[in-house]
């Protein structure tokens, strides 16, 4: 495994993160995904954070990317969210016929941690810390 690391730590810090649009309209198709991407990478930019995986289906993302200690994952997720509704929705108008509010994003989203080793195996790792 390797790891990344700044002036004061050694980290590795993967994340799966899901966002569903409002009301799981069918308004995702390559295009779409692509503008969503690009916009992602450029924001994580800002916030230490690095796009790994990205993928679509016709009503949600999932990605998975990868943070530096100190960045702010709810900060830049609600900021993802916001200017690329925002954008989006000028980008692509047709999309605002199948979305009647102005959020293109359902407010919540599904973050999960990711790692090569499970939770068991690192509750073990600890556990047996100083026995031989």
């Amino acid at each position: 495994m390797k790891l990344d690391s700044n002036n004061h730590s050694v980290f590795s810090l993967h994340y799966h993160l899901v966002l569903v649009v409002r009301y799981r309209k069918h308004v995702f198709d390559q295009s779409l995904s692509e503008y969503a991407k690009e916009m992602f990478v450029r924001l994580g930019e800002n916030y230490n954070i690095e796009l790994l995986e990205w993928n679509h289906d016709i009503d949600h993302v999932q990605i998975i990317f990868k943070a530096h200690p100190n960045s702010e994952l709810s900060k830049f997720i609600n900021a993802y969210k916001s200017a690329s509704s925002r954008l989006i929705k000028k980008e692509f108008p047709e999309i605002k016929q199948k979305l009647w509010q102005e959020m293109f994003w359902s407010r919540s989203f599904c973050l999960l941690t990711t790692g090569d080793s499970t939770i068991d195996v690192v509750k073990t790792y600890i556990e047996n810390q100083g026995k031989k």
